[in-house]
């Protein structure tokens, strides 16, 4: 479909292009993710980044990470932005009730795995606890994780995400989740604080929005445009006090939140 369209707005709006996707036939369902294009196709259709998923922790992991590692140093070539999607599948992952899918530890991990393989910007959902390696009794950490590293605020957790992401060098961003209904919004708004204050760089918002009535949609154009407001305020804050770091400036693409 975008390849179609692509010659007539490459030049009025910034795209990427996601590498890979899942498909929703074969059963039972896999945690793999299929190369749909190139880097060379992207490149030729006007896109100015390119993205990809890997499922860190999955059977296919490994595979994934070689198959995903080429594509990205050849988009850096040709001087195209690489997202990686680093999320974690496993069902050893969710123990005694609790889904360690959104640990601090493991998912920071797949961060600092995404960052090394070169992406510029990685996509990981906001931790919500902390302790995954403890629970699955499995790999390698260290009790600092657990108590100078982090604390129990979320804002901890997640600067614990973004400093597996070689200390802010590759910017985070956190997904918004699968939609849930009337709390959207306050979900939303509550992710992007704290990334923002964690030193990401915000939240992608989708499903949330686009599958939503008009009057949500407007909700969801206010909820970027007070964020937005409020992102543009503290970067001025900073600026003044001598606390902005260039590597950490602010980066807001459209689809970005």
């Amino acid at each position: 479909m975008l390849a179609s369209v692509s010659r007539r707005y490459a030049h009025r709006i910034p795209f990427l292009v996601k590498l890979n996707h899942n498909e929703t036939l074969s059963y039972p369902t896999e945690y793999d993710q299929t190369l749909y294009a190139s880097v060379e196709q992207a490149f030729n259709m006007g896109a100015v980044a390119v993205g990809a998923t890997i499922y860190f922790g999955s059977e296919q992991s490994r595979r994934q990470i070689e198959e995903i590692s080429a594509p990205l140093s050849g988009a850096h070539e040709l001087g195209l932005v690489t997202v990686l999607w680093a999320y974690l599948r496993n069902s050893a992952f969710k123990k005694d009730g609790v889904d360690y899918h959104v640990s601090a530890d493991l998912t920071g991990q797949a961060n600092h795995l995404a960052a090394t393989i070169g992406a510029d910007i990685v996509k990981q959902k906001m931790a919500e606890n902390n302790g995954g390696y403890k629970a699955v009794n499995f790999g390698y950490t260290d009790d600092r994780v657990y108590s100078k590293l982090t604390s129990d605020n979320p804002i901890d957790l997640v600067r614990y995400q973004l400093a597996n992401c070689y200390m802010g060098r590759a910017g985070l961003i956190n997904s918004g989740g699968a939609a849930g209904g009337e709390t959207d919004l306050a979900d939303a708004v509550r992710t992007a604080v704290i990334n923002k204050r964690a030193g990401g760089m915000g939240l992608i918002l989708g499903r949330k929005a686009f599958k939503k009535s008009d009057g949500r949609r407007r909700e969801a154009d206010q909820c970027r445009a007070g964020c937005l407001s409020g992102w543009q305020s503290d970067y001025r804050i900073r600026q003044k006090s001598g606390r902005h770091r260039p590597d950490c400036s602010l980066f807001v693409p459209d689809a970005v939140y």
